[in-house]
C-alpha cells in the first residue's frame, strides 16, 4: 500500500516528515505532496492536478488529507483510482459549495469562539500562531517549522468553483482532541453531518503530524491493515 499525505494551507511536505520517517519504518511507501500554496495562479483543481503528478502510476493508494487539503482529495479521487481516504484535521466540503463559503456554511468561527471562552482564552485577541496551532508541539520541531511556512494565495477562497459531491471512496476521519483551529466537537458534526462518520479521536492539535507523530502513523497503519485484512 502507498500512502499519499497532502498537507494543509500555507505549509510544504516537511510537515508529514515525522509520520513520512515512522510509516517507512514498518515498510510503507510514502509520497508526501509540496502544494503550490503561494501561487496565485493556481486554484484547487491545480493543486489536484499536483497530487496526481506526483501519484504517477503508484498504486493502490491511501490519501491523507490534512486541513486544507481535504478540499482537495474528493478533485484527486475524481482522477485516480483511491483505495482509502483518510481526513485528519480535515476541511469537510459538502456539494456544491465553494472553498470560500466553507467557513460560514459550517460555523467554524462561532464554534472556535466557543472553545476559546470555555478554556479562559481571549477570542478577540490578535492571531497568534503559537497558540492556535503550536501550543502543543515540541519546541524543537515549532522552531524549526518556521522555515516551512509558505505565504498561501486567497485564489481557492476567492474562486467560483463548486465542489463535488463526496466521493465513493471508503473514508476515515482523524479529529485532533486539542484542535484549537477546528474544535473537536466541530469536527465531530461535521463528520457526522457530511460523511455520516464518527471521527477517531486522537490526542494532539491541529497540527497533529508535528505534535503526535507516532500515534498519528500508528491510526494510520491500523486503517491500513483493515484494507489489507
Amino acid at each position: 500500500m502507498n500512502y499519499i499525505l497532502v498537507h494543509g494551507a500555507g505549509s510544504d511536505a516537511w510537515y508529514w516528515h515525522l509520520v513520512t520517517s515512522e510509516l517507512r519504518r514498518h515498510g510503507q511507501e510514502v509520497i508526501a505532496v509540496d502544494l503550490p500554496c503561494a501561487d496565485d495562479a493556481a486554484d484547487l483543481p491545480d493543486y489536484a492536478d499536483v497530487v496526481v503528478r506526483a501519484v504517477g502510476e503508484t498504486r493502490p493508494l491511501i490519501l491523507v488529507a490534512q486541513s486544507m487539503a481535504g478540499l482537495v482529495a474528493p478533485l484527486v479521487c475524481e482522477r485516480v483510482p483511491v483505495a482509502l481516504v483518510v481526513l485528519v484535521n480535515a476541511m469537510i466540503p459538502a456539494e456544491g459549495e465553494t472553498a470560500g463559503g466553507w467557513w460560514s456554511a459550517t460555523g467554524q468561527a462561532q464554534a472556535r469562539r466557543a472553545l476559546d471562552l470555555r478554556q479562559g482564552r481571549d477570542p478577540d485577541a490578535a492571531f497568534d500562531v503559537y497558540a492556535t496551532f503550536l501550543h502543543d508541539v515540541p519546541a524543537s520541531v515549532a522552531q524549526e517549522s518556521g522555515a516551512h511556512v509558505r505565504r498561501q494565495s486567497d485564489t481557492p477562497f476567492r474562486s467560483s468553483l463548486r465542489l463535488p459531491g463526496w466521493p465513493a471512496v471508503a473514508t476515515r476521519v482523524v479529529a485532533g482532541r486539542d484542535d484549537r483551529f477546528f474544535p473537536l466537537d466541530f469536527q465531530q458534526r461535521l463528520a457526522r453531518d457530511r460523511l455520516g462518520l464518527t471521527a477517531d479521536v486522537l490526542p494532539g492539535g491541529h497540527l497533529i503530524a508535528l505534535s503526535q507523530p507516532l500515534t498519528l502513523a500508528a491510526q494510520l497503519e491500523t486503517y491500513r491493515r483493515a484494507l489489507d485484512a
